[in-house]
């Protein structure tokens, strides 16, 4: 009996106090207002994956010494870099070279790799005192004359030329990286290099001096005389 009655109060008082608990949750929900959608460009940052972006060129110092072929080689195709790391570019410059034509050097440093890859040749060598991961010239296509390990100063031979590949003709293509970020090679090259050879009348620090057996003993035994009045 005590039982009926419990429930029956119960049940009154649920009765009693559900209008006002309907009434203050519609007040609160026109209060709230209808849902407003996302922003367009939240919904398209989540479901449009950012793509990776190219890490800043790292610092090059003008180390180079030569150009790798040539004195003034004509560039066929400059340097263009990707927007993403796998985007298309120009991961280097195509240097106008016949087949045969002596690949060097630009600067000291050590060599890393020299062998085929993909079908043709190539040589790279890390670059002395050019910071860590140290700067590394690559060439390709060149039929090798170092080996892995050897040290190679500025203006050393690495090899030669090789006939035209599928990358360009008539041409050798000269990249940079450091670490594997590639960076343009030109940027090696010191401004007398880079823009019309050395002009100079007194020696540059790191440059080697001309060989003098350039000229004939006979001129260099020759005195400086006035000319006759």
């Amino acid at each position: 009996m005590r039982t009926r009655r419990w429930v029956s109060v119960c049940t009154r008082l649920v009765l009693l106090l559900l209008p006002g608990v309907l009434t203050v949750a519609v007040l609160t929900v026109r209060a709230a207002g209808p849902p407003r959608p996302a922003p367009v460009a939240a919904v398209l940052a989540l479901s449009d994956p950012v793509p990776p972006t190219v890490p800043a060129a790292p610092t090059v110092p003008a180390v180079a010494r030569s150009w790798p072929v040539g004195t003034r080689p004509v560039v066929l195709r400059g340097w263009e870099p990707p927007a993403t790391p796998y985007g298309p570019g120009h991961r280097g410059v195509d240097l106008a070279a016949g087949t045969g034509a002596p690949v060097r050097a630009v600067a000291a440093g050590r060599v890393s790799f020299a062998g085929p890859v993909a079908g043709r040749g190539v040589v790279s060598v890390e670059l002395t005192r050019t910071g860590e991961p140290p700067l590394r010239t690559t060439f390709a296509p060149v039929e090798a004359a170092v080996r892995k390990g050897d040290e190679v100063a500025a203006g050393e031979l690495l090899g030669t030329v090789q006939p035209a590949g599928s990358h360009c003709t008539a041409c050798l293509h000269w990249g940079l990286l450091r670490g594997e970020v590639y960076v343009n090679p030109l940027s090696l090259l010191p401004p007398w290099l880079l823009d019309a050879g050395p002009s100079r009348l007194l020696p540059v620090a790191g440059v080697p001096l001309p060989d003098r057996t350039e000229i004939s003993p006979a001129r260099r035994a020759t005195p400086w005389r006035p000319p006759p009045p």
